[in-house]
């Protein structure tokens, strides 16, 4: 028949989906399962989810607009490459992912009602989201009230631990004490200007900061300031800064707000490959908007750089540059968002289950050894263990990685002393 002989198309549909899949990161990672005849609904869904014969429906809710767009856009790029890819190696429990996508608009109360929608309405078996922890603390009562299960992918402040939430990105212990450790030491940090957003994740992780600077290295915070999302305007604390002649400029501003931050700051004659600047919040993906030539000689603190030179994060940098656009950029949540489709299927798998409490019960230990930062495994507190890396940030816009911890570092939300 036609159909099946080279030049059918047939054959040209099986070529081009099995050239996409040599370019997957993951697929070899999946369990041998991944292919096997789908399970009986009533047996994986006992509550009532959005799962059919075929297809189960997952949610992804993020800023496409406002001002945390430019830093979220990445995140949910990476989710749908993800399940993309899944999709391709046959599904989850024999189901081919189902997107439904909401916009929280970065507005924490859309964020809540969004949330509510996605799984009282729509009845979304998981929900992969989220990147300020105020969108995260608007919506984890809705998840905790409906019994949802929540992959959120951005470094936080810690300080919590839920039954719904898989916090596929770093702690305060895993970021902030390792970065504040590897600066003091290697830049010789005892004095610290603190400039962060005006909301609990910065606020938070400096208290933890300052606790650890003062506490542990013996140094002092010469000065504190922060800015409301969206904030445009750093001339006066830029000057605040000239004249205290800070070590270390420690900065946590998110989103659009650092467009005009790094602007000002090489405006007003500050030399990074002079003075040393740590941040814990600037990614790839806000350097696209920033320039590479303002920020260039900065240092960030992250588990992941897309400059990480491994076998998976060739495979996922190709996949996603293929998916998104050749001159698109990967960052630190980025990955950690492309975590989240896999966690759950290798959960799920685990658990021969989609209903939340047997997700949440069988997550401890789930191992990943096609993540693009490199092996992770799931904490029973429901963190990740990870490397902490340093980058110094470049002018085309990419991270020299100049430190990587010997070994993974257990997640510890809650820090005896850092409270």
């Amino acid at each position: 028949m036609a159909e099946d002989n080279d030049s059918g198309p047939r054959s040209a549909l099986r070529r081009k989906l099995l050239m996409g899949l040599a370019g997957l990161p993951a697929l070899a990672m999946l369990p041998r399962g991944a292919f096997a005849a789908a399970p009986a609904t009533a047996a994986i869904n006992t509550t009532k989810l959005a799962v059919t014969d075929s297809e189960v429906t997952v949610g992804i809710l993020h800023s496409v607009s406002g001002t945390m767009a430019i830093s979220e856009t990445g995140a949910q790029q990476a989710e749908k490459l993800a399940i993309e890819q899944i999709n391709a190696a046959g599904g989850v429990l024999g189901r081919k992912i189902k997107i439904n996508q909401e916009d929280g608009a970065s507005d924490w109360p859309t964020f809540a009602e969004k949330a509510k929608k996605l799984l009282v309405n729509d009845k979304c078996a998981a929900v992969f989201g989220c990147w300020t922890s105020a969108s995260r603390k608007a919506v984890l009562p809705v998840f905790e009230q409906y019994n949802g299960m929540l992959y959120y992918p951005t470094f936080y402040e810690g300080l919590e631990q839920s039954k719904n939430v898989i916090y596929t990105g770093q702690e305060a212990t895993q970021q902030i004490l390792a970065g504040l450790d590897w600066v003091h030491k290697e830049k010789g940090g005892d004095t610290f200007y603190f400039i962060g957003s005006d909301y609990i994740w910065p606020r938070t992780s400096n208290k933890i900061a300052r606790k650890h600077i003062e506490n542990v290295l013996k140094g002092k915070v010469v000065g504190e300031e922060y800015y409301p999302l969206g904030h445009t305007q750093f001339n006066s604390v830029i000057n605040k800064i000239k004249l205290t002649k800070p070590k270390v400029i420690f900065t946590d501003v998110v989103g659009g707000s650092n467009v005009a931050f790094y602007k000002q700051l090489k405006a007003a004659g500050i030399d990074l490959s002079k003075q040393t600047l740590m941040t814990i919040s600037v990614t790839e993906d806000e350097i696209d908007g920033i320039g590479g030539e303002n920020i260039a000689g900065a240092y960030a603190c992250m588990k992941y750089f897309q400059s990480i030179e491994n076998e998976n994060n060739k495979a996922f940098v190709a996949a996603f540059k293929k998916m998104w656009g050749e001159k698109t950029v990967i960052g630190d949540v980025t990955q950690a968002a492309y975590l989240g489709p896999f966690l759950w299927k290798l959960t799920a798998e685990k658990a021969g289950s989609f209903d939340v409490d047997k997700i949440a019960a069988a997550s401890a230990d789930i191992e990943f050894k096609g993540a693009p930062e490199g092996y992770v495994k799931v904490d029973p507190n429901h963190h990740l263990w990870s490397k902490t890396r340093v980058g110094r940030a470049k002018t085309d816009g990419q991270f020299e990685i100049v430190y990587t911890s010997p070994e993974l570092i257990r997640p510890d939300p809650f820090p005896k002393g850092y409270q």
